[in-house]
């Protein structure tokens, strides 16, 4: 495994670790510490965040991060949870192919989407996933659908 993938499977097992009491909600999202970082500096630039997830022509299944204002979430899009304080939402499409993994965002070195905020910084945002385990399958946060920002 690159070191990268070793980030994120941390992430993964920090954040399994770190729930000591087994009823606690699981997330359906995370970020890495180089998203999050990534994150924080978009969002000193650019103001309040979301990401979507969509899995269309263009950028194919890459997560895009948007200004809140200069983005229309569809009404059936779900909303995932939060990664560094930026919804994320996934088209129902991605979702349902999605809906049993773990998403993990990262940053990798390369071009961003066309129209994500990373695009011009050499870095990307990625989705890892890991299987959820049948115990956290009963503990998973709910999912909502359209806008909540």
């Amino acid at each position: 495994m690159d070191t990268a993938t070793d980030t994120a499977t941390q992430v993964a097992t920090d954040s399994a670790a770190n729930r000591q009491d087994q009823s606690a909600i699981v997330p359906r999202v995370l970020a890495t510490p180089a998203a999050l970082e990534l994150i924080a500096a978009l969002r000193a630039d650019y103001g309040p965040l979301l990401f979507h997830q969509s899995g269309g022509c263009c950028d194919g299944s890459s997560p895009m991060c948007y200004p809140v204002d200069d983005f229309i979430v569809g009404d059936r899009d779900v909303h995932m949870g939060e990664i560094g304080g930026a919804p994320f939402y996934m088209s129902p499409s991605q979702f349902d192919y999605w809906k049993h993994t773990q998403l993990i965002i990262d940053v990798v070195p390369g071009r961003g989407g066309m129209f994500s905020l990373e695009n011009g910084r050499d870095v990307r945002f990625l989705t890892r996933s890991r299987l959820f385990t049948d115990e956290e399958l009963d503990r998973l946060a709910p999912v909502g659908e359209g806008p909540a920002i």
